[in-house]
C-alpha cells in the first residue's frame, strides 16, 4: 500500500493534499463470494443503516453465510416481510438462480480480466457496472479500477478539481490518467475526503 500511495502523492499535488489530510489508507475487503454480491445488490441505494438493518433481516430468514438455497426457500412474501422491494427480491433471486445453475462461478472471477469479471457478474439482473466495480475494487482487491458512474468520486472530482459540474467519464479517465496502476486506492481517497470537514 505504501508504494501505491507515494506513487499518488507524486504523480498527483491535489491527491497529495487529500493523502496528507485523510492520513492512512484503510481499505476494508470482502470475500469474493456469493454472498458480498447478494449484499451489493441489497445495499444499492440504501443509506448506511437502513442497509445494515435490511440485511440483517434477510440473514436472519436466509441463513449466514447467504447461499443460493437460502434465498430460493424464500417465498416472495418473505422476502418482502424483510424490507426488500418486488425488484430486490427478483434481482437476489435471478443470482441465486443463475448461480445454482451454473451460470455464475465465483471460484474463478480470480483468474479473469477487470473487463471478464464486469461480463460475468453483470448478466444478473440488477447487477450493473457499478456493482461490478465495487466488487472488483473491495473482494477482487483489483487496485486500479476507476468507477466512472460512482457519485461520490464524481463529486470528489468536482470539488477538488475545481469542475463547474460533475465530470464525465471520458474527464474523469483523464484527472486519472496519472493515478494509474493504483486508480482504486485514488478513489477511496476521494470517498474518505468527502467525510472530513477540513477539506
Amino acid at each position: 500500500m505504501r508504494k501505491a500511495v507515494n506513487h499518488l502523492k507524486k504523480s498527483d499535488p491535489v491527491l497529495r493534499a487529500i493523502i496528507e489530510r485523510v492520513g492512512p489508507c484503510r481499505m476494508e475487503f470482502g470475500e469474493p463470494t456469493f454472498h458480498s454480491v447478494a449484499e451489493s445488490i441489497i445495499y444499492q441505494q440504501l443509506n448506511g443503516k437502513a442497509a445494515v438493518t435490511i440485511f440483517k433481516r434477510f440473514t436472519d430468514a436466509a441463513g449466514l453465510p447467504v447461499t443460493p438455497d437460502g434465498i430460493l426457500k424464500l417465498s416472495d412474501a418473505q422476502l418482502r416481510t424483510v424490507g426488500l422491494s418486488k425488484k430486490k427480491s427478483s434481482y437476489v433471486r435471478d443470482l441465486a438462480e443463475k448461480t445454482k445453475a451454473g451460470l455464475l462461478d465465483f471460484s474463478r472471477l480470480h483468474e479473469q480480466t477487470d473487463d471478464e469479471v464486469i461480463q460475468h457478474l453483470t448478466q444478473v439482473k440488477g447487477v450493473g457496472v457499478w456493482t461490478a466495480h465495487m466488487f472488483l475494487m473491495f473482494t477482487l482487491r483489483r487496485q486500479n479500477i476507476l468507477p466512472t458512474g460512482d457519485y461520490g468520486v464524481q463529486a470528489a472530482m468536482m470539488k477538488h478539481y475545481r469542475k463547474r459540474k460533475l465530470p464525465k467519464p471520458k474527464d474523469m479517465e483523464r484527472i486519472a490518467k496519472v493515478w494509474s496502476p493504483y486508480r482504486s486506492i485514488a478513489c477511496w481517497y476521494l470517498w474518505r475526503s468527502l467525510d472530513i470537514k477540513t477539506l
